[in-house]
């Protein structure tokens, strides 16, 4: 996932004006935070805002090394569409398509090579740009919108147009984004999944289940590495096969079942293509990492127009410090097919010796949409796979109706064995 070419990644698709318009209103999940308690104080932007008058020019603007993307016809800020898989406009309803480069491919690349690079170019440049907080000027109102951490892309706190930062995908001490999964699934399809999931919770608090007024629901691009490996791995280990004895005599009699081992040793070569590890924190990594699979065979080469409207991070491990979570799912699968090798009914492995013919990465962005609901001071995260739809989170339970359902089930077996014994 890390790219051996460090300097800015190659010139994104254009997104180009549709000729029929659609009408389209914005999604919930996109209505503007609440006005600040104070007044924004506006900086002036350097130059005038260009207007998008040349149809050869894609359809955004890049201004303090931020990105938005104006509408052509009545200049409110476009944003990506999972239903239409187009940027459209929530004030008119014009859509323009994302025109991808034919040429582009999401590639690999080699883990060791690419990651010696890199610290070489970070010790070179110690001044290089890191993912601290930044105060970004919005382009459409002048308010100040702060990037905290490794979000690269947000929302005016102001007037809620979608911005995103351009100084970190492309810092030539950052590994660029190879590829990106557009969401499929949209805002009212998302909403509709988590209240099945939420309300399918029996034993969840009924305060919980009011999440449309005590949660977040946003969507947001996670930043994952994916890597690929080529293995071949020598092997030891013990072979047991079942077989049954007759023992004992007369009203002792009976089968027993015995293993014999037998010793085994061999070879096995397997390939692993696309182990998807997490590379930010603040999420619940064991839910998440239920939400697989994901079809990164789908990824398309990074398209920042893929992004507008939602959020977005950056990584806060690099490819190196996630491979031992990859590397521990990758022996697992050698464990298992060294155990179909050896065969029998039980395998026992006591040695093995792997080596990585080839192992590559990509670092790719994934959609995830989230809803954070706090309750009784806690945070519980529930996840939604952006494409597949599949669900997975966190749930208080309720004391007081795990105790009536003890109850009840209580009063049932009471009732059942007084009726039981009454019929005696």
């Amino acid at each position: 996932m890390n790219d051996d070419n460090f300097g800015p990644p190659p010139l994104p698709g254009h997104a180009q004006p549709d000729a029929s318009p659609s009408g389209y209103a914005a999604p919930s999940s996109f209505d503007p935070p609440p006005l600040p308690t104070h007044d924004p104080r506006p900086a002036s932007p350097q130059q005038p805002l260009p207007g998008p008058s040349d149809p050869e020019r894609a359809q955004f603007q890049v201004t303090e090394r931020t990105r938005t993307y104006p509408c052509d016809t009545c200049g409110a800020q476009l944003v990506f569409d999972p239903a239409s898989q187009q940027l459209l406009c929530p004030s008119c309803g014009r859509s323009h398509q994302i025109v991808l480069d034919p040429n582009r491919r999401v590639v690999e690349h080699d883990l060791a090579s690419t990651m010696t690079q890199l610290r070489g170019l970070i010790a070179e440049n110690s001044s290089g740009q890191t993912v601290s907080e930044r105060e970004i000027v919005c382009q459409s109102c002048g308010g100040r919108t702060t990037f905290s951490g490794t979000l690269t892309a947000t929302r005016c706190p102001y007037c809620a147009t979608p911005i995103q930062r351009d100084d970190i995908h492309d810092a030539p001490t950052r590994l660029p984004v190879d590829g990106i999964l557009p969401f499929q699934v949209d805002d009212k399809q998302g909403r509709e999944v988590i209240e099945k999931w939420i309300n399918s919770r029996w034993f969840a608090p009924t305060e919980f289940k009011k999440y449309r007024e005590v949660g977040a629901f946003s969507s947001v691009y996670a930043a994952y590495f994916t890597y690929d490996a080529d293995t071949t791995t020598s092997y030891t280990g013990m072979r047991g096969d079942n077989y049954t004895v007759t023992v004992g005599s007369g009203d002792n009699r009976r089968t027993e079942t015995r293993t014999r081992w037998s010793h085994r040793s061999g070879v096995v070569g397997v390939d692993f293509d696309d182990v998807a590890v997490l590379a930010n924190t603040g999420f619940d990594t064991d839910k998440v990492h239920e939400l697989e699979p994901w079809p990164t065979a789908q990824a398309t080469p990074y398209t920042p127009e893929f992004v507008a409207g939602h959020l977005c991070r950056t990584y806060d491990h690099d490819a190196d410090q996630c491979f031992p979570v990859a590397q521990a799912r990758i022996d697992a699968g050698i464990d298992h097919a060294i155990r179909r090798d050896i065969g029998g009914d039980h395998q026992r492995i006591n040695s093995k010796d792997t080596r990585y013919n080839a192992l590559t990465f990509k670092h790719v962005l994934l959609p995830i949409w989230l809803l954070t609901v706090v309750y009784a001071g806690n945070p519980f995260q529930v996840f939604i796979n952006g494409v597949t739809g599949e669900v997975q989170g966190q749930r208080p339970w309720s004391k007081v109706k795990i105790a009536f359902a003890v109850l009840a089930a209580l009063i049932v077996i009471i009732a059942v064995v007084a009726t039981w014994a009454a019929l005696r």
